[in-house]
């Protein structure tokens, strides 16, 4: 298949006068200069993070360093900083050449870089303040949220106006791929972000409990399949054929596989929360979508390395090619993985354990990483009309990167398997064979310390990328504005015959195609989340649960302001494992006041749903203090400044207000009373402290957190005196 030409009608574009218009490079080359930069930090911070993990004092006794607030930012930094600022190089790269049009607006195309960039600052000065949601990859708070979605409207219209002015009458594959990109991560981002703002940084979302956790792991999931996913198979579809010098192995597998990807992909979403309160219709939805997708994902894959056949000889001399091969190798890996660890069996192992980290590295550095790495090297060339500097150096990056994946997944699954089977393990006697948790944590260090050397080898990879990128550009002469010839698109006459392929009739219809494509992704997420509000038997109450008091609403603040969740999960499975550990499994009608839900995703430490009064409050007191003095050989960060900043009631009746509205049923007027409840509650956690020989002052933010986390898991617990 011709990647460019329309062979399908006689009216070849040779037969009408050329025009001559200029490729926009400008904007291409500060995306991919962003890429490299932020990459570059966000790789960094994670390093600092895996750090971290086998070593506390890497935290540096910092509120803005700990682990749980730099977790978030290196996410944020590698998915939408190093990955965004990617797919935009990608597409305004390609989209122009594959449309034969410059950008339909050089304004917007500047507006998408210097907005989009400017949300990776607030991002990276926001979450290490503690301003975030918590949601995972949507920490961000509503003004961001707000820009964001401003910003990709504006990207939305760049890429439509190009198409819409395209001289090239098909739409090849990768549009396909990046109109659904453009359509699907609006859809996403603007229904999982709504929220009720109770400050200019402080917000909770529309959702609560089971619900938020729904359309949580709705978009997080999809975000990966349409953020992470769907840009990156189009630049696959045009980046990997023109470095090979050939032609995409199947067409009618391209329209196979874009077709069943984003409508299969959609449903998949409640496969994170198999074992959950999650009804189990959802959860069996989310396995069987996930089970299905191994087709249309291999299928891409296929497609993309039998476009190599013939060329194996170029594969071995040429690095991008070389990147490009194990890119999209490693893209087919994780997503046949991703199915399995669908498969309920399978998760009960593998669920809140590093086999999760492992996975989710197999795709950001193998698939986004490497293929990134590819395109850079394909591009600099040619916008600086030069050779790359050192092809040698090239070769030397893609062996060192992936020595460097290796050493951080590889560790990451034996841990992932070790963590699971430790936790599940019985005694002959019928006892948990590993009742304390930090039997686990400690077993784990070893493999966290060879992640951390593989992290750093991708690091140098990437440090000697730059320095190849740069003396490239050094050499050459850079293109800002290149120079194309192409003829104007032609109505299509009345007796031209049929194509051979009708779904080329589609690819002359944009506004169709995006009508259709924004169908096929709305079906899934409107049947798994809507009957979640309509049947109530989906989210069963319990008449014991109560909102949070005043004092509990701020320490819950403050867990999330600490990224607790990113280490601790508030979700017990109903397995034997769980319940003897952790106490009760956790129902449904217990989260109905969570705005948002907290149910983490990963146990690096144990799970906290049922820590509710099953410790003194002085216990508290101590292990945020200095972890180790209640628990030897913890790697969790102190948080003393907990012990002395104030706290801040200021915003408390808008808070309260906030959560009115979105439906917790706060007494009208309660808020004016809420500061006079606050203060009981926490005199009386003071005069439970005193009970443990400590002397705390009431208006200090460890008394709320203290407040929040002995609420936690009571509402089904018969009361019990304060020891």
């Amino acid at each position: 298949m011709n990647m460019n030409v329309d062979t399908s009608t006689p009216h070849s574009p040779a037969t009408r006068p050329l025009e001559t218009f200029y490729y926009d490079n400008r904007v291409v080359l500060a995306f991919s200069i962003a890429t490299v930069f932020w990459g570059l930090i966000g790789m960094s911070t994670g390093l600092l993070a895996a750090v971290q993990l086998f070593w506390p004092a890497a935290n540096f006794d910092l509120s803005f360093t700990t682990f749980g607030r730099i977790r978030p930012l290196h996410t944020n930094a590698v998915i939408f900083a190093f990955v965004g600022n990617g797919v935009f190089t990608g597409i305004y790269y390609s989209l122009q050449r594959l449309c034969k049009a410059r950008m339909f607006s050089d304004r917007l195309s500047w507006f998408n870089f210097w907005g989009w960039n400017m949300i990776i600052v607030a991002a990276a000065i926001t979450l290490p303040l503690g301003l975030t949601s918590s949601k995972e990859y949507a920490e961000l708070e509503w003004p961001i949220d707000i820009a964001i979605a401003v910003v990709w409207v504006v990207f939305t219209i760049n890429l439509m106006g190009t198409i819409l002015k395209r001289r090239e009458r098909h739409m090849y594959v990768a549009i396909w791929f990046y109109i659904a990109t453009a359509v699907t991560v609006a859809v996403l981002h603007i229904v999982n972000s709504l929220a009720i703002p109770a400050s200019w940084f402080k917000s909770y979302s529309i959702y609560a409990g089971v619900q938020d956790a729904l359309v949580q792991w709705w978009y997080a999931h999809n975000a990966v399949a349409f953020f992470l996913t769907t840009p990156y198979l189009g630049m696959m579809y045009y980046f990997l054929p023109k470095a090979a010098g050939r032609p995409v192995f199947s067409y009618r597998l391209s329209i196979i596989h874009f077709w069943a990807l984003i409508f299969i992909y959609i449903w998949a979403g409640p496969h994170h929360l198999l074992y959950t309160a999650l009804p189990d219709w959802a959860q069996s939805l989310g396995m069987v979508f996930s089970l299905m997708l191994v087709a249309p994902s291999w299928g891409g894959m296929l497609n993309g390395l039998l476009t190599l056949r013939g060329a194996w000889d170029k594969v071995r001399e040429d690095p991008v090619l070389k990147f490009m091969v194990v890119a999209v190798t490693a893209y087919g890996m994780a997503t046949l993985e991703g199915p399995t660890l669908a498969i309920k069996s399978v998760n009960s192992l593998s669920h809140y354990t590093d086999w999760t980290i492992a996975h989710v590295h197999t795709g950001a550095l193998g698939w986004n990483g490497l293929l990134t790495f590819s395109v850079l090297y394909w591009l600099f060339p040619k916008m600086y009309n030069t050779r790359l500097w050192s092809v040698r150096l090239a070769n030397t990056h893609f062996w060192i990167a992936l020595l460097g994946m290796m050493f951080y997944v590889i560790p990451m699954y034996w841990s992932g398997i070790t963590q699971g089977l430790m936790w599940k393990q019985f005694t002959a006697d019928g006892f948990l064979q590993y009742p304390n948790f930090l039997e686990t944590v400690t077993q784990l260090l070893p493999m966290h310390r060879l992640r951390a050397i593989g992290g750093t080898l991708f690091i140098v990879g990437v440090v000697l990328m730059i320095v190849n990128l740069f003396k490239t550009a050094r050499a050459g002469t850079f293109v800002p504005n290149e120079e194309a010839h192409a003829a104007p698109l032609a109505p299509v006459p009345a007796n031209s015959p049929a194509p051979k392929y009708r779904h080329r009739i589609l690819e002359a219809k944009p506004l169709t195609f995006t009508v259709l494509t924004t169908v096929a992704i709305l079906i899934g997420g409107l049947i798994e989340i809507v009957p979640m509000y309509l049947i109530e038997a989906n989210v069963p109450t319990l008449a014991n649960v109560k909102p949070y008091t005043p004092l509990e609403l701020l320490g819950r603040d403050l867990y999330i302001r600490e990224g607790c969740v990113g280490c601790h999960s508030q979700m017990i499975r109903p397995f034997r494992s769980e319940t003897e550990r952790y106490g009760d499994y956790s129902k449904a009608g217990e989260f109905v006041y969570d705005h948002p839900f907290l149910w983490g995703s990963k146990r690096t430490g144990p799970d906290l749903h049922r820590i509710g009064r099953k410790y003194p409050d002085a216990w508290h007191y101590n292990h945020m203090e200095d972890p180790t003095s209640t628990s030897p050989g913890s790697i969790m960060p102190r948080y003393d400044w907990l012990l002395t900043t104030k706290l801040d009631t200021s915003s408390l009746q808008s808070r309260i207000k906030a959560l009115r509205r979105t439906g917790v049923p706060y007494a009208p007027g309660f808020e004016q009373t809420a500061q006079a409840d606050l203060e009981t509650q926490a005199a009386s956690v003071v005069a439970n402290l005193q009970t443990g020989a400590i002397t705390a002052q009431p208006d200090r933010e460890i008394i709320a957190l203290i407040a929040y986390l002995q609420r936690l898991g009571t509402d089904i617990k018969p009361e019990t005196t304060q020891p």
